[in-house]
């Protein structure tokens, strides 16, 4: 993960999870979401976007379709996001988080939550040093990965290959400190035991936790002005 590769974005990182790549920006807008008006705090959007080529096939830009797929990620970026910002100082304005799936080999949503939480990582670091900002608004480190069992193996971070024939997947999103956010994800290929379903939670909590710990000499770069 690098912090800071668009030089026009007060945030944004650029993330490369195997072959699966990211880059996500943060704008922030003095607008306020029009549900947040008169209240006391502000709100954060997500958007995610594939390229045309970030898979095997051309695919037309998505921001010219109604495409469910797109939406229901979108809804789940913003949510893991929220979850981790005090957004108080940010009344009246909205902070729009732009994930952009470079390449795709699987693992694309838990990428963009990882690529987005240290976009915002590199803005308010920004926000911060410049004196926009007098508290460090981020109060969770939150993370994402994918558990599949294969057989009756769990794996991480699966690949398009490996998500294909998964008997069952999830997408679990928590906190660097193990609590969790969010779960996506079931059965594939019938009907699994409450024992692999709680296996598949735990391992994909745990790995959470792994990934935030290799990224956060990354999150802790501090950037200039």
């Amino acid at each position: 993960m690098q912090r800071g590769v668009n030089p026009h974005a007060p945030g944004s990182a650029h993330l490369k999870m195997g072959r699966t790549e990211i880059l996500a920006t943060v704008t922030l807008d003095d607008k306020p979401a029009p549900h947040m008006r008169g209240k006391k705090e502000g709100w954060l959007t997500a958007e995610y976007s594939m390229l045309p080529r970030s898979t095997t096939d051309r695919q037309a830009r998505e921001r010219n379709l109604q495409n469910g797929r797109r939406h229901e990620i979108q809804r789940l970026l913003g949510r893991a996001l929220r979850s981790s910002m005090d957004l108080r100082p940010f009344k009246n304005q909205t902070l729009y988080v732009d994930c952009d799936v470079l390449v795709a080999d699987g693992g694309t949503r838990v990428a963009s939550v990882l690529a987005g939480h240290a976009a915002l990582h590199d803005f308010c670091d920004r926000l911060i040093n410049s004196g926009q900002l007098s508290e460090w608004p981020i109060v969770h480190n939150v993370g994402a990965i994918s558990v599949g069992l294969i057989g009756d193996e769990l794996r991480v971070d699966l690949d398009y290959e490996e998500d294909k024939v998964a008997r069952a997947d999830l997408n679990v999103i928590a906190t660097d400190t193990g609590l969790l956010v969010e779960v996506q994800g079931g059965a594939e290929l019938g009907p699994i035991t409450v024992d692999e379903y709680t296996r598949l939670l735990s391992c994909g909590v745990a790995s959470v936790q792994d990934v935030m710990r290799e990224l956060t000499p990354q999150l802790a770069v501090i950037q200039g002005i």
